[in-house]
């Protein structure tokens, strides 16, 4: 009888996590590239190295598969997810690092790629209302005091992403070539005002 080589590695088992991570990975480049609509799930499953089939297998629909990078968009390394509402002085924290993240040499993040070019797609809309609510606005809601707190929270998230989208996106000269101590400034005292109005 033949003894097995101690050196020889185990047979190979597929790595469903793994599997699972690169779908993810794919969709998110997918989603950010070309929106809900344009992205198409053959697309996402060659990028993964995977069938289509398999990627329902894993996610299900292309909506739960959406629905989940959005989620780890708004969870993992954004603005608000990055605990920036509990600096000593949010309103400077937060203008400071949207200054820096929207500069012309800066790759847009994912997550406001992903909503930006989905937001015309009525599925995509309502998943992303509802992630927004469950995240960014709940965060940003529990950081204010006083009243009207989820209005001067959406408010907040308004300027946020407006500012992307003039300044990086459309890239406005008056808010591409300004001065950044400037815009820092400008936009503290926005964020300042709707953060404490009192």
């Amino acid at each position: 009888m033949k003894t097995p080589s101690k050196t020889a590695a185990p047979p190979r088992r597929r790595d469903a996590e793994a599997t699972r991570e690169a779908i993810l990975v794919s969709a998110r480049k997918a989603f950010a590239a070309s929106g809900y609509d344009g992205a198409g799930l053959r697309e996402i499953a060659a990028g993964a190295g995977v069938t289509a089939m398999m990627v329902n297998r894993y996610f299900g629909s292309k909506e739960h598969l959406f629905a989940e990078v959005v989620e780890q968009t708004m969870t993992q390394g954004s603005l608000i997810a990055g605990g920036i509402m509990d600096h000593p002085r949010p309103g400077h924290a937060l203008a400071e690092a949207l200054v820096k993240m929207t500069r012309a040499d800066v790759t847009p993040v994912d997550g406001f790629l992903i909503t930006l070019h989905s937001a015309s797609s009525a599925a995509a809309a309502d998943i992303g209302r509802e992630k927004i609510d469950a995240h960014h606005l709940k965060t940003v809601t529990r950081a204010l005091h006083g009243k009207r707190q989820a209005e001067r929270a959406a408010l907040i998230l308004a300027v946020i992403s407006g500012f992307q989208v003039m300044r990086q996106m459309i890239a406005l000269p008056a808010l591409a070539n300004a001065d950044e101590d400037v815009l820092v400034r400008l936009l503290a005292g926005v964020f300042d005002r709707l953060i404490d109005p009192a």
